[in-house]
């Protein structure tokens, strides 16, 4: 791979403008509508705005809001208190502030509402087994329960309930949106809900007593940083106590109608709260996918090209020792093996969230095929080629570049394009942590069980797929001799 491809890679991966305003949110329907209501009333005042939706869980998205990967995200009391603080005995508004204060955080006034965690099971699954309080688990016959992970994992979820009440049950973990799918599939028997999510009447579920009080109160509030221009929050304030119970029930039940958006929903409860006028308009589809086309490409351009220097960098410099090549490849096929979220999740406490982990972990993602490809070709030159060099007495250096690396790039080419395509289709989990990209659609879609969001956000990714198998024709036919390109091959 000529320096002028790799410099072009690298100026296109930095013709991206800066970050604006960075609004997060978590995966469920609920988070997303606050977040955008916040997004698209600062983008009436006039501020630039980047969503980063679909943080997966709290400890990535306040992880993003230290890191400054992102500014501000809904969140809430007890949530802080329990998971983030980990202080339950802070009872009141002013003491969490005060908590907060103190690690460079504030919390702004509550939006009105207060969506607690519950235990929900359905109409006849409470009639059959005898489920009218949370106490009733205890005594209860073997039961299928369905939580959301975080749920299953966090202080105040299912850990310390059962503690709580005193009884030890088998849970599997399920996505928050897909849990009401499944209870009204009569696939389980118990499932964790939130408070104000409107699936709740639309699936005929009894809500169980919190008879011992495990649950604390969780007021909807934006959690930010004390950095953050103070402008901005003032416009924010603006959404304090406009939405009750009631109201923020109906906006959840309105996002599961297929033909509207979280988005329109917010921008049709801003209209009614008089915040914004019938001119404000949010971007539309296609400037989405510019945008989340932008960040992907950014993060599989960058990640690829640092991958192309150091694969078939340490790849031409290691193939003639073998243990050194074994071992290079061991530990770029190692690597492989680890699932990709679960190396994002690695990175979250080194690099924080957002582009950086993510692009670090495409990078080591698309070592194996690109030095495995470059080992192979080298290895596989006749000896009689490299003869021929030392008997034009060419130094090492003139007989990489004037013999070995031409007759070895048409399998260096196809390994880079197998990178290229990986990256382009792992980059999609990067919206987990905060990378955004094509990732994102995908990820809203999932926590709303939204098949067009995901549509939006995956056919693109493979059209890029297709694009680069493309380009790197083009390339092949650039950089390899004719009779040596793969079209020229005997089949």
């Amino acid at each position: 791979m000529s320096a002028r491809c790799l410099l072009l890679m690298l100026l296109a991966a930095s013709a991206f403008g800066a970050d604006p305003i960075v609004i997060g949110s978590k995966t469920f329907a609920e988070n997303y509508i606050l977040a955008e209501a916040g997004a698209q009333l600062l983008e009436s005042k006039g501020y630039d705005v980047d969503r980063r939706f679909g943080l997966n869980g709290t400890t990535i998205a306040f992880e993003a809001l230290k890191n400054e990967a992102i500014d501000l995200y809904p969140e809430y009391t007890g949530t802080i208190t329990e998971v983030i603080l980990v202080r339950p005995e802070l009872a009141s508004l002013s003491e969490i502030r005060d908590a907060l204060d103190e690690q460079g955080l504030q919390l702004l006034n509550p939006l009105g509402f207060n969506n607690a965690y519950a235990i929900a099971t359905s109409a006849a699954s409470a009639k059959r087994f005898s489920l009218r309080r949370i106490s009733d688990l205890r005594n209860a016959p073997p039961l299928r329960i369905a939580l959301p992970h975080e749920f299953m994992s966090r202080q105040d979820g299912w850990p310390g309930l059962q503690a709580h009440y005193q009884f030890e049950r088998a849970a599997n973990g399920i996505e928050h949106g897909l849990a009401y799918e499944a209870i009204r599939a009569d696939q389980v028997d118990v499932i964790a809900v939130y408070t104000s999510d409107g699936q709740i009447v639309q699936s005929d579920l009894v809500i169980l007593d919190d008879d011992l009080g495990y649950f604390p109160q969780y007021l909807a509030a934006f959690l930010t940083r004390k950095n953050v221009d103070g402008d901005v929050l003032d416009v924010l304030e603006l959404l304090g106590g406009r939405l009750d119970d009631r109201k923020m029930r109906e906006l959840n039940l309105a996002v599961l109608d297929p033909n509207a958006s979280y988005a329109d929903i917010a921008y049709q409860f801003l209209r009614d709260e008089g915040l914004i006028s019938a001119s404000n308009q949010r971007l539309n589809f296609y400037d989405d996918l510019v945008k989340n086309t932008r960040r992907h490409l950014k993060l599989t351009t960058i990640a690829l090209a640092f991958a192309i220097v150091t694969g078939v960098g340490i790849a031409s410099v290691v193939y003639r020792r073998k243990r050194l090549a074994d071992a290079f490849l061991y530990f770029t096929g190692l690597l492989q093996t680890v699932p990709s979220i679960a190396l994002l999740a690695l990175l979250i406490p080194v690099f924080g969230v957002g582009q950086t982990p993510a692009i670090i972990a495409l990078f080591l993602y698309s070592l194996l095929p690109i030095a495995r490809s470059t080992i192979t070709a080298m290895l596989a030159i006749p000896a009689s080629y490299r003869q021929v060099a030392a008997a034009m007495a060419m130094t090492p250096g003139q007989e990489m570049k004037f013999v070995l690396m031409p007759l070895a790039m048409p399998h260096v080419i196809a390994g880079i394009r197998t990178a290229a395509v990986i990256s382009i289709g792992t980059a999609t989990l990067a919206a987990f942590i905060g990378a955004g990209g094509l990732g994102d659609p995908i990820v809203t879609g999932l926590a709303l069980n939204d098949t067009g969001l995901i549509l939006q956000g995956a056919v693109p990714a493979a059209g890029l797929a297709i694009l680069t198998e493309i380009l790197f024709g083009f390339i092949e036919r650039s950089l390899v001799v004719p009779h040596m390109r793969s079209s020229a091959r005997p089949t």
